[in-house]
């Protein structure tokens, strides 16, 4: 199962296994949380199981202990070597010796696989995701084991290959997606519940209103945690449910702000995003990127589009602005990698020029906004512009100008960005938004970078087959030469 950040993963997971041993079919359960060093990392996670299974049977209990006494290093061998010493070979036993495995429990839950961490710094913490189910592939599915394996995880790199065509889970598991199951009417009847319980200890029913209620379900955008969050801050034991539900419905940050109704919120976001910067920068190949603002561009790209001028905004497609960015095809999906539980590329139609990202939260957008809740993480809209500017500047004085012709047949996203470059590079420089340094424009224009967009305008805005001009110029109202003068 899985599902965006907030999504209810661990409260179903947490329902299944109260219900699962209420039914005597809990095998194991195992719970992984980021934040707690004694369950953070793969290496406790079978063990615990193979202890649970042993508390079940006693026969199986003494398998157990005998491998510990047999070879009690078994503990530093890998997941693979543990689960099939722990777990396969005293099954395997007991089969052989007649024992009847199905009347076992067989339920084993693990949740937040995502939240496992390495604490070897030779492998990073998606490896020691990716061991773990591949030693429950090989030695827990493979085995005619009677074991039903029930994992939950946000879509992060592990389990997110794991679970595409070609993944070494795709044919084997059964996918439950969170994200395609509106959670709108659990939140509304959470809060009504949650509410009425708050005004029979106000002794006030009427103490909140039915829009007000609705309006909260909308802000939560599909996600749990969110209604969660506010009621947590709301239902504060010492305070005002009024006086708080009331500062949720107007908060606006500020400086110096007491009230912080969504620091879970924003404790969540920070860490996601704190993670995945690391992640995308330690690559060998992404070296001197900086991942928060190549990940805001594309945010501004779809939150507020890029705004140059008083009624001009642009957007673009994802593999465009990848383009325009001058980062290698398909950049845009790998700078997501480790943001699958907070933003997805979706299709709205059909072609490359339909894919643009989506943000499953409004929540995160708005703490992408604002600098008191992103903290460090927060990269200014100015900053945006300006980066795109000087990569629209790269773009044209790299483009080689003799092949460009047959290119431009040849490669439509170079064309496309081109335009785009040529069209909107005087609005961007032009706007107030913009903090470019006038050096960086000097350097453009020293390097020809002018001269090169007027020989660009004749093959980009004339209709090579018809011969027949589209335009006149680049639609720039002057901008390039008064900001070339």
């Amino acid at each position: 199962m899985t599902g965006a950040a907030g999504a209810g993963k661990s409260c179903l997971q947490q329902t299944a296994a109260e219900k699962c041993g209420k039914s005597g079919i809990l095998a194991a359960s195992y719970f992984i949380s980021s934040t707690d060093p004694t369950r953070n990392t793969v290496e406790p996670i079978i063990p615990t199981i193979a202890y649970q299974l042993g508390r079940k049977n006693k026969h199986l209990k003494s398998l157990i202990n005998a491998v510990i006494e047999e070879d009690p290093l078994i503990f530093d061998q890998s997941l693979e070597a543990q689960t099939t010493a722990f777990i396969v070979e005293p099954f395997q036993h007991m089969k052989r010796t007649g024992a009847n495995l199905h009347d076992l429990p067989y339920v084993i839950l693990i949740d937040g696989l995502d939240e496992c961490t390495s604490t070897d710094p030779k492998h990073k913490a998606e490896d020691r995701q990716a061991e773990l189910l591949t030693a429950i592939r090989r030695c827990l599915l493979e085995n005619d084991l009677p074991f039903r394996i029930f994992i939950a995880s946000r879509p992060e790199l592990a389990i997110y290959t794991a679970l595409q065509p070609g993944g070494h889970l795709h044919d084997l598991a059964y996918h439950i997606q969170l994200n395609k199951h509106d959670a709108t009417a659990d939140m509304r009847r959470y809060l009504w519940s949650r509410f009425k319980d708050l005004g029979l200890r106000m002794k006030d029913p009427q103490w909140f209103s039915e829009d007000e209620v609705e309006t909260l379900v909308k802000a939560g955008s599909g996600q749990f945690i969110y209604v969660a969050t506010v009621y947590n801050f709301i239902s504060e034991p010492r305070s005002s449910p009024r006086a708080r539900l009331d500062i949720v419905l107007t908060w606006t940050p500020r400086e110096g702000q007491a009230a912080r109704p969504f620091e879970a919120l924003d404790t969540l976001y920070y860490r996601i995003l704190s993670a995945a910067k690391e992640a995308y920068e330690a690559v060998d190949t992404h070296q001197g990127r900086n991942f928060l603002l190549l990940f805001r561009v594309h945010h501004v790209n779809i939150s507020s589009y890029f705004r140059i001028g008083h009624q001009h905004f642009i957007h673009y497609p994802a593999d465009r602005l990848s383009a325009l960015l001058c980062l290698e095809p398909q950049s845009e999906e790998t700078l997501i990698s480790d943001l699958r539980s907070l933003a997805v590329h979706e299709t709205l139609g059909q072609g490359p020029d339909n894919v643009h990202l989506r943000l499953y939260h409004k929540s995160f957008s708005d703490f992408l906004e604002e600098p008191s809740r992103a903290k460090d993480l927060f990269v200014p809209e100015s900053q945006v512009n300006m980066h795109l500017a000087k990569c629209m500047m790269q773009y044209i004085i790299e483009c080689p100008l003799g092949s460009l012709p047959a290119k431009l047949g040849e490669i439509p996203l170079l064309r496309r960005c081109l335009e785009d470059a040529v069209d909107n590079l005087p609005h961007f420089l032009a706007s107030p938004t913009t903090a470019l340094d006038d050096e960086e424009v000097v350097g453009f224009t020293q390097n020809g970078g002018w001269q090169k967009v007027d020989k660009l305008i004749p093959p980009l805005m004339y209709d090579q087959a018809e011969g027949s001009a589209a335009r006149d110029c680049c639609g720039c109202q002057g901008v390039c030469h008064k900001v070339e003068g």
